[in-house]
Formats: C-alpha cells, sequence, structure tokens
C-alpha cells in the first residue's frame, strides 16, 4: 500500500492540522467535508475527543450520523475509526442523542475494537 492509497479524516481542522504535522506528506488529511466524492483504499478517522461531551461543537457535530456515514464510506477496502473508549459510554439527554450514541456503539460492535496498549518508557 502507498501513502496515496490512505486518507485520513477527522471532525475538526485543529485535528486535521495536528495529523498532518504527524504524518507523511504524501497521506491525505482532512475533514469529512474536505473528502465527500472522493475514496481511497483505506480511510482512517480519527474522532479526536476523548468524550461526546467534551467535544467544542457538541454531540450532535462530532456523532453526526451523515459524518460517520461519509467518512467510514470513503474506503475501498478498509476503514478504521479511532477514538477514546469514553465516546461509547455518552451520556445521552435527548432520544436524538441516544440514536447517535447507538450509531457509534453499533458501528463498534460491527468492528473489531482493540483496546488502546500502552507502552511506558524503561
Amino acid at each position: 500500500m502507498r501513502e496515496s492509497d490512505i486518507i485520513v479524516v477527522a471532525p475538526y481542522n485543529a485535528q486535521v492540522n495536528a495529523l498532518r504535522d504527524a504524518l507523511p506528506a504524501g497521506i491525505k488529511v482532512g475533514t469529512v467535508d474536505k473528502f465527500q466524492g472522493q475514496e481511497a483504499a483505506a480511510c482512517l478517522v480519527s474522532m479526536t475527543a476523548s468524550s461526546a461531551e467534551e467535544t467544542s461543537r457538541g454531540m450532535e457535530f462530532l456523532l453526526s450520523l451523515n459524518r460517520i456515514n461519509v467518512a467510514v464510506s470513503r474506503a475501498k477496502a478498509l476503514a478504521l475509526v479511532f477514538g477514546a473508549e469514553r465516546l461509547l459510554d455518552a451520556r445521552c439527554e435527548t432520544v436524538e442523542q441516544m440514536r447517535l450514541a447507538n450509531t457509534l456503539c453499533a458501528l463498534a460492535e460491527a468492528g473489531q475494537v482493540e483496546r488502546p496498549v500502552i507502552r511506558r518508557a524503561s
């Protein structure tokens, strides 16, 4: 797989900028809006926030069904979603928030959820 076969999607411009700084220049990084209509062999989705309640634009923006659908459907072969486990435990106050949180949980159940590996420097 070449760098040009990978796109990385994040919901917020600040995360996009941080990812661009950290990743090789050949990997395209952008928001969902930038990649609408484009595809790549692999799409990596960074959920960015550590919890749904702590998002700068609200749970409805981060967990938007349309945004998540567009993000994962950019992948021709492989879509990986990276996020904090706490996103699956969102505290919902409305029926709409419950629907959004349930969609993220269903996505996690359909895929394989990996626990983070933390390596300590020796």
